[in-house]
């Protein structure tokens, strides 16, 4: 292909690179000896990037969205998004990249997830499956040759000794316990990417007793630069990777490893990516990040950004001050911040991969900028926030909690069916569910705590027929600003991301939007929010209930930003910085006529998958669509396809 790809944004990523940006010069007439190097500032474009690591790509699919998907991989793409792992070695990036993914994997074996069945495993070594990354260390580890995976897979040989040699240091590993092992088998083990969970899973030990053992005996992380030229130029541009060294003895006799990560004494500030894209968490989130890390470095901060996603813009290295190309997984985030000391972390605009991260910064006593941690659970807890609209008489329809089938079962005396089920701390309505019967009810939430254990399920009576809308808003403790309320042209009971939403709203009234401003201003106010917040409502008969909100960025906050040209995540970034009050903010959006967001759909890619749209989103993309008026043809044609399926 005569143009740029997917992989040369890969490629670009990987080496430090800029090729569209290089290419773009190109065709206007430059030569690349007259082109400089962005990174260090001393060579031409001409000077081919030199790599001393290994860069691994795993794609990340969404196959759990489609139920019926042919899961095989094939000549057809079929994944959502991909993330990047950089270390010294094969193996080490292998593991970072697959602690990437988030699909509740600790990295290649050590978390007793592997498949023990000799059938399963050869069906998926045969058949090209999403997760053969891990299958073929099953293989290995129940006793099959490298031979016959080989045979089955037609895997490269070199691949499979990497995996074998994993297999065997994990097996040397087992034979000791916390107490007895050496210092060279962990950092071996360090070095060829395990985890502190990984380890703590193989000496059956926690992952804390694994961190002060590594601290004990100083095996801590060092990180390198990516500089496109192995060390042999100076490199001006901070963007970095972790990895483990063995010690080196300077003239003193003094023992260290080399970190080319100065530390500043600046104040800082760590922003969290989202991680790789999937359904629920795309793109909107990195555009806040972006603007998030901006507005930090206008506020005098060095601004440090943390992600794991090649697709991204806050993964190009002139974004941030400093760029830690790393999984967004705690133990790699902790020792970043150990490193760095920033003043706090902002974790509201990086979707629910940040989010997650909250819980453990508080209970390690690291800042979180913003809506602190409390408010956050509150939210995301689902009876915990029920209670709190009672106590603030805001409507919400009927519900109760439950965490076992017979729990649930007992609800359905309290609730008319159609139920909602709704589990805790989840993005994109993941497991969300209407059922319509006790049959169906037992199954799903059985089903669901078999996926997701110990999780409060909210069970509410669906309101059937009632028209959706949402509202975003910045609080800074005492006021608040709602930037957009939107109304979705789809009927309530259909994922906020996969309904087309239009802004302002067309057809609320205003007893409707006074309720709408008030419950708003409300929830903000009683979640003691600090920055921004989203809140979803069910509208029947003009009374507004609540369905659900979340004190951070949501994926409606870049629509409306470019809808009325306003950088509301510049300001609210600020806010939470507290740096400034809305009342210093000179709020003027502009708009004529109705913006629209409308999702977009692949199920060209899974011809066999129930087309059918709910609560559990689907659509991979959006795009925006501007009219003047509501007599609009587009708009009356997505208005008479207001129902719960797409054609087929």
């Amino acid at each position: 292909n005569p143009r740029v790809s997917r992989s040369s944004a890969l490629a670009s990523k990987a080496t430090g690179y800029p090729i569209a940006k290089i290419a773009s010069k190109l065709a206007i007439g430059y030569n690349l000896d007259e082109l400089e190097n962005q990174i260090t500032k001393s060579t031409s474009a001409l000077f081919e990037p030199t790599l001393d690591y290994v860069i691994v790509k795993i794609p990340r699919w969404n196959f759990d969205k489609f139920e019926g998907s042919d899961r095989t991989l094939g000549l057809q793409m079929k994944s959502v998004g991909e993330v990047m792992g950089i270390g010294r070695s094969f193996q080490e990036a292998l593991h970072k990249a697959t602690q990437s993914l988030e699909i509740k994997r600790n990295g290649i074996g050590a978390d007793g997830k592997s498949y023990k069945d000799e059938d399963i495993i050869v069906s998926k070594l045969i058949n090209a499956s999403w997760d053969r990354v891990f299958v073929i260390f099953d293989a290995i580890q129940i006793g099959m040759p490298l031979s016959r995976i080989n045979e089955l897979t037609k895997i490269d040989m070199w691949f499979l000794r990497q995996y074998e040699e994993l297999y065997l240091l994990q097996k040397e590993i087992s034979k000791y316990t916390i107490n007895s092992i050496s210092k060279d088998l962990l950092l071996e083990a360090k070095q060829k990417g395990y985890g502190d969970r990984q380890i703590a899973h193989i000496l059956n030990c926690l992952e804390s007793q694994v961190y002060n053992k590594r601290q004990e005996m100083n095996i801590n992380r060092v990180y390198k630069l990516v500089d496109t030229c192995a060390a042999e130029f100076t490199a001006r541009t901070p963007y970095y990777y972790s990895t483990f060294e063995n010690e080196i003895e300077n003239k003193e006799g003094k023992k260290y490893s080399h970190n080319e990560s100065v530390v500043s004494d600046k104040k800082k500030i760590i922003v969290l990516g989202s991680g790789p894209n999937r359904i629920g968490q795309g793109i909107e989130f990195d555009y806040c990040c972006v603007h998030g890390v901006l507005a930090s470095a206008e506020c005098g901060y060095e601004t440090i950004m943390i992600n794991c996603n090649p697709e991204t813009v806050s993964t190009d290295f002139d974004i941030a001050d400093k760029l830690y190309f790393e999984p967004v997984f705690w133990e790699h985030i902790y020792d970043i911040i150990r490193h760095e000391n920033p003043e706090g972390v902002i974790v509201q605009l990086g979707g629910q991969t940040a989010l997650k991260l909250s819980e453990k910064l508080d209970r390690y006593g690291i800042k979180i900028i913003g809506t602190n941690y409390k408010s956050l659970d509150l939210a995301e807890d689902r009876g915990s926030f029920s209670k709190l609209l009672k106590e603030n008489n805001i409507p919400y329809p009927k519900f109760d909690i439950a965490s076992s089938v017979d729990e649930a079962l007992k609800v359905t005396r309290k609730l008319d069916f159609p139920i909602l089920i709704r589990p805790s701390y989840v993005l994109g309505g993941q497991g969300m569910k209407i059922v319509i019967n006790k049959k169906d009810l037992k199954e799903h939430v059985d089903d669901l705590l078999k996926k997701m254990p110990k999780n409060k399920l909210l069970l509410d009576h669906y309101l059937d027929g009632a028209i959706e809308a949402e509202a975003d808003a910045i609080c800074d403790g005492k006021n608040v600003y709602i930037i957009g309320i939107m109304e979705h042209i789809e009927p309530c009971g259909i994922h906020s991301g996969d309904s087309n939403a239009c802004l302002p709203p067309f057809n609320l009234g205003d007893l409707v939007l006074q309720q709408i401003i008030d419950h708003t201003e409300k929830i903000a106010m009683a979640l003691n929010t600090i920055g921004l917040i989203n809140i979803q409502f069910a509208i029947l008969d003009d009374m507004v209930y609540i369905i659900e909100a979340n004190p951070r960025a949501s994926r409606t906050v870049p629509f409306i930003s470019k809808a009325y040209k306003e950088p509301y995540v510049n300001y609210a970034t600020k806010v939470m910085l507290g740096e400034k009050k809305l009342e210093d903010f000179k709020f003027n959006p502009t708009y004529k006529g109705y913006a629209i967001k409308q999702p977009v759909f692949s199920f060209n890619k899974f011809p066999n998958v129930n087309k059918q749209l709910g609560p559990e989103m689907k659509s991979t993309g959006e795009s925006i669509l501007f009219i003047d008026n509501l007599q609009d043809e587009k708009f009356h044609e997505l208005y008479s396809r207001r129902k719960m399926y797409l054609s087929k």
